[in-house]
């Protein structure tokens, strides 16, 4: 490994990136942050508000595909870099050929070669990764200052999403492990750090609702209980993250410890490569516990990822690194090609797929806008899914509100639209399946129903003149307080749109 051939890899992957982001449309959970982007507020129905701010602040040059992607773009490239910069600032006498290979492994992270789609993660990984890389640096020494930066990136991962959390604990571990003085006074620098922040959530959340509680807490969680599956789903899970060698190597590697002596960095310190090791498997181990009662979403793990690999390539002789590193290149070559050979394909490929409609959904909007043009100036558009919503909305650059029920995710439509300013109007509802129309006659004065087709997938459109609004509240506002927003009592309230739209006088508690 060299700086040229670095370097080349970097151009490589860049280039791949910017033309996937290009070609790739937006996808729902995409177009419902950039919907956060859009209209910015100082939190969100789900998660933190970062991701929002983010989108915002690039929305002021364009709103390109590529360019509200840029953040995620570029983060293995950065990420990459920052840790050729930190190592030697970590490790006392590591090698150049070994930062390379380290910052190597980083870029070419399986998901790193392909993932181009807007997150809650992105700024969540910057932020984690950057913390614990001071977090590190710290340790090696209990400097305040660098538990400050800690603190402040963890600050910014805090605001992110509620996986933060996981890396703090890893920090109270950490010292736990330490027991020195100088350590436990640094982590409560670093936790001082996110306390605005963590006030920011809860002033914010006391006058809406608490959502993000309810959604991350309660709500998501009707499917959880003991399971054999989803264990096996997180196995398979890491495997892939990680790439498929590093769980054997890190296991090699850990029993036999003799090959760290001769040839792999033994100046880091001890506390330092605890430190690392701490970053590196606990919050794995942590996902591991919860994979019992609970699915793994792939990227929940990927703000840890750089750890692990940071420290296996410390700890691997010259020889395994390099093999580990060739194989990273080639498994990403095999993304890539994948990548390219499947979009040459035609959409119909996927039309047996029961994701068929969605795809087209995302694919074929400009043929689903020219359908929906006649309703587009006299009817509220509308879907009965929120993904599907808000992927149409953005495509036609015009809000597609959520109409019935909808389900535990993305329920910021709840806090948009406001079902009484619609009394009276007409709705159309476009759905990927056939409707009941007898579902909808209790909500309007008059119900029809027409289909049409695209590129050999079924749409219908459910018309809905003079909208009942009280019978809608009763019918399916109230089934969705008291299913979504059973507020705890202990939890303090300042304001509930919920209840303070739709049921003035009553609270929306449990």
């Amino acid at each position: 490994m060299t700086g040229r051939l670095f370097a080349a890899l970097l151009v490589v992957t860049l280039v791949f990136r910017f033309w996937l982001a290009a070609a790739f449309p937006i996808t729902g959970d995409e177009a419902y942050f950039i919907w956060w982007g859009w209209k910015p507020d100082w939190g969100f129905y789900d998660h933190p508000p970062m991701i929002g701010w983010l989108l915002s602040a690039l929305m002021v040059a364009g709103d390109a595909e590529w360019w509200l992607r840029l953040p995620v773009i570029l983060q293995p490239a950065v990420l990459a870099v920052v840790v050729y910069w930190a190592l030697p600032r970590l490790v006392t006498g590591v090698g150049e050929e070994r930062r390379l290979w380290t910052a190597a492994l980083v870029l070419l992270a399986p998901v790193n070669v392909w993932n181009v789609f807007i997150t809650t993660d992105v700024p969540l990984i910057y932020f984690s990764v950057l913390s614990g890389l001071a977090w590190i640096r710290a340790s090696r020494d209990d400097s305040p200052r660098w538990y400050l930066v800690a603190g402040l990136m963890l600050a910014g991962a805090v605001l992110s999403k509620y996986f933060a959390a996981i890396l703090g604990f890893a920090y109270l571990v950490d010292v736990l492990r330490r027991r020195k003085p100088g350590a436990l006074a640094g982590l409560a620098i670093a936790y001082a750090c996110t306390l605005p922040a963590l006030a920011l959530m809860a002033w914010w959340n006391s006058g809406n609702c608490w959502p993000n509680y309810m959604f991350n807490f309660v709500n998501r969680h009707g499917d959880a209980g003991w399971s054999l599956k989803t264990p096996l789903l997180y196995a398979l899970t890491l495997v892939y993250v990680l790439g498929p060698p590093v769980l054997w190597l890190a296991w090699r590697e850990r029993a036999d410890r003799r090959s760290t002596s001769a040839s792999a960095v033994r100046p880091f310190g001890n506390f330092s490569l605890a430190a690392l090791g701490t970053l590196a498997w606990l919050p794995f181990l942590l996902f591991a516990v919860l994979s019992l009662v609970k699915q793994i979403g792939l990227h929940w793990v990927l703000s840890f990822v750089p750890f692990t690999l940071i420290w296996l390539a410390l700890r691997l002789n010259p020889v395994s690194l390099r093999r580990l590193g060739l194989f990273f290149a080639g498994f990403a070559t095999l993304h890539i090609a994948g990548i390219l050979i499947a979009s040459r394909l035609p959409l119909e490929t996927w039309q047996k797929t029961r994701l068929y409609d969605g795809i087209v959904l995302t694919f074929e909007h400009q043929a689903l806008a020219k359908e929906l043009q006649p309703y587009r100036k006299d009817w509220v558009l509308a879907m009965d899914g929120y993904s599907n919503a808000v992927t149409l909305g953005y495509n036609l650059r015009q809000y597609v509100m959520v109409f019935g029920e909808g389900s535990s995710h993305a329920r910021h439509d709840d806090l948009v639209t406001d079902f009484r300013a619609l009394a009276g109007r007409n709705i159309l509802v476009l759905r990927k399946s056939q409707p009941k129309l007898d579902d909808y006659r209790k909500y309007f004065r008059e119900v029809s129903a027409d289909s049409f087709e695209v590129r050999g997938a079924r749409f219908w459109r459910v018309k809905g003149e003079g909208f009942d609004y009280p019978a809608y509240r009763d019918g399916v506002l109230a089934g969705v307080r008291q299913k979504y927003y059973a507020v705890p009592a202990w939890l303090p309230q300042t304001a509930c749109y919920m209840c303070d739209r739709y049921f003035p006088g009553e609270a929306c508690r449990r």
